[in-house]
C-alpha cells in the first residue's frame, strides 16, 4: 500500500485555507480558488471601466473615450453603477485577503532591500508568507482609495443623493474624487507592471497554480507551511 502511494504520478493534498500543494512532475501549488480568480477578475474588469468612463470626464481632450459607451449621457449614466460594482467586488476580496495582508516584520525587512528586490537578488530577502510587503501596500492603497471614491461618488450623485451635502461640500468631493481616481489609477499599473515582472504571476491569476520553484523563491514562508500541512495530511 505504502509503495502505491509513494509511486503515484500526481497526489493533491488540501490545506486548511484552501491552498494546496500538488505532487507532479513539476510541482504545483494551487495559490487562488476559482472564486476568489472570478472575484478578482470582476474586480480588474470594473475598474478599467471606471478608469475609461471616468476619464472621460477628467479633461475635455479625452471626452472621445465617451464613444465607446454610447455617448456622454450613457457614459455619465453607467459610470457611478460600476462604482458600485467595483466596491462590492473589493469588498468580496477583501473579505478573503485582509488577514494576510495584514503587515509583519518580514515586510520591514524586505521594505528595507528594495534595492535587492528590484535587482531580482531574492535570496538576500526573508521569507515571505503569501504576500510581501509592496503587494499589501497595493491592496492597503486600494481599499483605502475605493472607501473614498465610493464615498465622494455618492456625494456627486445628483440623481439619487441630490441633498445629501451641501453644494460647496459637493465642489470639494468632485475635487477629492478626481484626484484619488488618478492615485488608484498608478497603483492599478504599479499592480499590473508587477504581476508582468514576476514572471509566472499572472498564471496564478489565470490558471489557479504556481510551480514549485515559483512558490519557493518568491513566497518561501507560504510554501513552506502548505508542505508541512500536506506533510502532517500525508501521515494522518
Amino acid at each position: 500500500m505504502a509503495g502505491k502511494q509513494q509511486g503515484a504520478e500526481s497526489r493533491r493534498v488540501y490545506s486548511a485555507a484552501g491552498d494546496e500543494i500538488v505532487s507532479r512532475k513539476p510541482v504545483l501549488v494551487t495559490r487562488y480558488r476559482g472564486f476568489t480568480r472570478l472575484n478578482h477578475w470582476i474586480t480588474a474588469g470594473s475598474m478599467i471601466l471606471l478608469l475609461l468612463t471616468g476619464f472621460a470626464f477628467f479633461h475635455p481632450s479625452l471626452f472621445w473615450l465617451t464613444e465607446l459607451f454610447g455617448g456622454g449621457q450613457t457614459t455619465r449614466w453607467i459610470h457611478p453603477w460600476i462604482g458600485v460594482l467595483l466596491f462590492f467586488s473589493f469588498l468580496g476580496m477583501f473579505v478573503q485577503m485582509w488577514h494576510l495582508n495584514l503587515p509583519n516584520r518580514d515586510d520591514v525587512e524586505w521594505a528595507k532591500k528594495t534595492r535587492d528586490v528590484l535587482q531580482g537578488n531574492e535570496e538576500s530577502l526573508p521569507e515571505l508568507g503569501k504576500y510581501n510587503a509592496g503587494q499589501k501596500t497595493v491592496f492597503w492603497g486600494m481599499a483605502g482609495a475605493i472607501v473614498v471614491l465610493i464615498a465622494t461618488g455618492m456625494m456627486i450623485w445628483e440623481e439619487h443623493f441630490p441633498f445629501l451635502v451641501s453644494i460647496p461640500v459637493r465642489r470639494v468631493a468632485v475635487v477629492v474624487h478626481a484626484a484619488t481616481a488618478l492615485g488608484i489609477f498608478l497603483l492599478f499599473l504599479l499592480h499590473v507592471y508587477a504581476a508582468i515582472w514576476t514572471r509566472g504571476t499572472i498564471r496564478a491569476m489565470t490558471r489557479g497554480t504556481v510551480t514549485g520553484g515559483w512558490a519557493y523563491r518568491h513566497h518561501r514562508k507560504w510554501f513552506r507551511e502548505l508542505a508541512q500541512r500536506s506533510t502532517g495530511k500525508q501521515a494522518d
